[in-house]
């Protein structure tokens, strides 16, 4: 994907021809930052690429205000099929961050970073990281380099593959994991099985961290 109109083509087709391809249940990543976003008493959180809504409905049963953004606009139509319009979705990609000038408790991020180059993910880091408030957290689920599709597919750059046409994927480590994160206030990094090994990263905001 080499711009955000192909982006947003290919997320409209997926979503247009394959629904809700992921189902209702929310991921295992969401579940777990759900419980630590209510044990710090987080009330307004940003989920960056929504899709149709399955991982912010945990947020919302614990009395979670959720803001999202999401490239399709086919994904939002659902989401407010399934889940109502009270939410406020931004339609447009995450690499045109920011949306509003809100600063949030939380911001939730699934699997979405790895599908960008790494220009787009130092932007994605840094906006999410400025639309936090202070002490604020942010947690980023990444595909590992453990999964069996790294190094298949297409090699564009050291670990970042196009896996499928129209798919490029970028595997973590821990070392880089470390990179990208930690100037963004990194505390924990943890393994966590979705479909894939993926990372489970947390940050938080606060003085020492630029």
């Amino acid at each position: 994907m080499t711009n955000d109109k192909d982006k947003t083509e290919f997320w409209e087709s997926s979503f247009i021809e394959k629904q809700e391809m992921w189902g209702f249940e929310p991921s295992n990543s969401a579940i777990l930052t759900k419980d630590f976003f209510v044990e710090k008493s987080l009330k307004n959180i940003l989920i960056p690429g929504i899709g149709y809504g399955r991982n912010a409905q945990v947020f919302r049963e614990n009395g979670i205000t959720v803001t999202g953004i999401e490239i399709s606009k086919t994904a939002i139509e659902m989401a407010e099929k399934h889940y109502g319009s009270e939410m406020t979705i931004y339609h447009g990609s995450v690499t045109d961050m920011p949306f509003d000038q809100i600063k949030y408790d939380g911001i939730f991020c699934y699997a979405l970073i790895h599908l960008l180059d790494g220009n787009e993910r130092d932007k994605l880091i840094r906006d999410c990281y400025s639309q936090l408030s202070e002490n604020g957290y942010m947690v980023f689920t990444v595909i590992s380099k453990e999964a069996q599709t790294y190094g298949k597919g297409r090699f564009l750059s050291e670990d970042r593959y196009e896996i499928f046409d129209g798919v490029n994927m970028f595997f973590y480590d821990r070392t880089s994991i470390q990179a990208e994160f930690g100037q963004a206030g990194l505390f924990e990094i943890t393994e966590i099985t979705e479909n894939f090994p993926f990372f489970l990263i947390k940050c938080k905001k606060n003085n020492h961290t630029t």
